[in-house]
């Protein structure tokens, strides 16, 4: 199956994509800077696409791919980060569309209903019900807190 994964360079999508080629599918990294891909052990077996989540370059990325997954999320603080997502998610759902893609798959965040959200957690389930209104079948995953060697919460312990 041909799968694109976006935030290749990320804790998440550095992780996936030897599982994605371990199970026999060809898989797009997508990045907007393809030079931080030239080291990574799996940096040959994979197809890298330079594209960003907010538009340039996604049409190309997506072009016969099966399976989207979605890893990105911007970082910071204001009301710009959740521009900047919200466009994003839109801009991607909307060429995962054209592009016949038959399922994206989110990772976003745990969203309690009976707790207020903080900034990140509620432009996380924006993104997660933008992808879900997007016309393309979605998987939303929600997780709490991702702890590993190499993680920013890890490092952060």
């Amino acid at each position: 199956m041909d799968v694109l994964v976006t935030g290749a360079t990320g804790y998440i999508g550095g992780r996936l994509i030897p599982r994605l080629l371990a199970e026999g599918h060809a898989v797009r990294a997508m990045t907007r800077d393809a030079g931080r891909l030239r080291d990574v052990p799996w940096a040959g077996q994979v197809r890298v696409v330079v594209a960003d989540a907010l538009g340039d370059g996604l049409d190309e990325a997506m072009a016969g791919v099966e399976v989207a997954y979605y890893l990105v999320h911007s970082i910071g603080s204001g009301a710009s980060f959740e521009d900047t997502d919200r466009q994003a998610a839109e801009a991607f759902g909307a060429a995962a569309k054209r592009a016949g893609v038959r399922r994206i798959v989110y990772l976003g965040g745990l969203s309690p209903a009976t707790q207020e959200l903080s900034p990140h957690l509620r432009s996380r389930a924006e993104v997660g019900q933008i992808l879900l209104d997007s016309g393309v079948p979605t998987a939303v995953l929600q997780a709490a807190v991702i702890l590993g060697s190499g993680s920013a919460s890890f490092e952060m312990l």
